[in-house]
């Protein structure tokens, strides 16, 4: 039996959708919103198609023409999070340090810490990131390091 382009994209991407992170039904119908797509990412480099990543319909058709948004987790408390996916980015094409949120106490940048570690885990595998946390300003900063 011959294995299906979508089929190897969802295998690789452990049939989690790049965008939200929820899971990706493969027997779902392919037209249902909730259905399974691969989904072309646009690199920084223009007219240079990235890598194909398994995507929700729904989430693939939204983004549409636009950038995509991969959203920080409501559960977390964090000021002025940074773009995730202009984060991966920057540090995708030069290695350095980038601080992505502020937080009030030390365990939410904690918390954030790790849940943008473990996202990005999924998100961007080829990277290997850390996190620091940086007591200033009255909160805490979080920033991450390729």
């Amino acid at each position: 039996m011959r294995t299906s382009k979508l089929d190897e994209v969802g295998e690789r991407e452990n049939w989690r959708c790049w965008l939200c992170d929820e899971p990706v039904d493969p027997e779902m119908s392919v037209n249902d919103s909730r259905g399974p797509s691969i989904d072309s990412i646009n690199t920084a480099k223009k007219g240079k198609g990235g890598p194909e990543r398994l995507a929700h319909r729904g989430c693939n058709t939204k983004k549409g023409a636009v950038r995509p948004v991969v959203p920080w987790s409501d559960e977390l408390f964090v000021v002025d999070p940074a773009p995730i996916i202009g984060v991966v980015e920057q540090l995708t094409r030069k290695p350095g340090r980038v601080a992505v949120a502020r937080c009030p106490t030390k365990d939410d940048a904690q918390q954030a810490s790790d849940w943008l570690l473990d996202r990005l885990a999924r998100l961007a595998p080829e990277l290997t990131l850390s996190a620091k946390i940086e007591p200033g300003g009255g909160g805490f900063l979080l920033v991450l390091s390729r």
